[in-house]
């Protein structure tokens, strides 16, 4: 009987895989949020130096820029990284149809909404520009959602939510971006790691 149960929990486990990317890291969420706090920390500083008054053509607008940029590239390079690792301790494929599925499945809501984000900047409503990347993010999460952990879901929905939210209260958008790129990828992100990384 034990060798029964044995079979069909190994049997879920590769449909699951054959379905979905699992290997996703939940410190990569954690450290994600940590950039992503310490970039809004960085870029409070340089708006109240300015008497909260940035536009294009200041030099401290190309300072924020730089600094998302380099958010951006962290996140995204540590996520990789310690993906990397854990589909090679599980002996998954990195990139396989799974996985590919997912990152286009990511990127098309992600990129329509950096595209819709450089527009809004082009004709100055900065103040809705946390909020649209907040509600794309949310929604890239869920479309990708599918092809990976569930918890992916409920993160995107909850960034929707507090994107929606941050639409309502223009002028507090570093504050709802902090909330959703910072502390919500930390809570995400430790639950996904307690919850998957640490039984490896």
């Amino acid at each position: 009987m034990e060798n029964y149960l044995k079979d069909i929990q190994d049997i879920k486990k590769m449909m699951d895989k054959s379905t979905q990317f699992l290997s996703l890291s939940g410190l990569g969420g954690i450290m994600a949020g940590v950039y992503a706090l310490a970039g809004a920390f960085a870029i409070r500083e340089i708006v109240a130096r300015n008497n909260g008054h940035v536009t294009l053509a200041d030099s401290s607008f190309k300072l924020i820029l730089a600094i998302a940029a380099a958010i951006l590239v962290l996140a995204v390079t540590t996520a990789f990284a310690l993906t990397i690792k854990k589909a090679k301790k599980e002996g998954d494929a990195l990139w396989s149809n799974t996985s590919k599925r997912l990152a286009v499945n990511f990127l098309i809501p992600l990129a329509t909404g950096g595209v819709f984000a450089v527009l809004l900047m082009r004709i100055h409503h900065y103040g809705l520009i946390a909020p649209i990347t907040l509600i794309f993010y949310g929604l890239a999460c869920v479309n990708a959602s599918k092809y990976t952990l569930r918890d992916v879901r409920y993160l995107g929905l909850t960034n929707v939510i507090i994107g929606l939210v941050a639409t309502y209260f223009i002028g507090y958008g570093l504050e709802f971006w902090a909330l959703g790129f910072g502390v919500c990828h930390i809570v995400y992100g430790s639950v996904m790691y307690f919850k998957y990384d640490r039984k490896q």
